[in-house]
């Protein structure tokens, strides 16, 4: 990740908080940053992907586990398999920001 990703082209709307990731096939998608989580030592990011793409539900967040590589401007973000580490993030995430978001439980 580059740390001029505020510097990206005014398309109209704030980018600030928008970062570019490359997905398995290699394609850059750009999401939201919406927070920063620390759990048990570790550091999640949670993003909201900012293009609708018909295969996900609308507002569904992505958590990422985030990882140091070894360059200190760049931080890598993987994937998170523990479903429960998963559910203790996005319930961190949903008290934090009760009063800013519309959160519908899905049970």
């Amino acid at each position: 990740m580059s740390e001029d990703l505020n510097n990206v082209p005014d398309q109209g709307e704030e980018l600030d908080n928008i970062i570019v990731l490359n997905d398995e096939d290699g394609n850059e998608v750009p999401f939201e940053f919406l927070d920063l989580i620390e759990l048990d030592g570790e550091e999640y990011v949670v993003l909201l992907p900012a293009e609708e793409d018909e295969s996900e539900e609308a507002g569904e967040v992505v958590i990422l586990k985030v990882e140091d590589t070894e360059s200190e401007e760049e931080e890598s973000y993987v994937s998170v398999e523990d479903e429960e580490v998963l559910n203790k993030v996005f319930e961190m995430f949903k008290e934090k920001f009760k009063d800013e978001f519309n959160f519908i439980d899905e049970d």
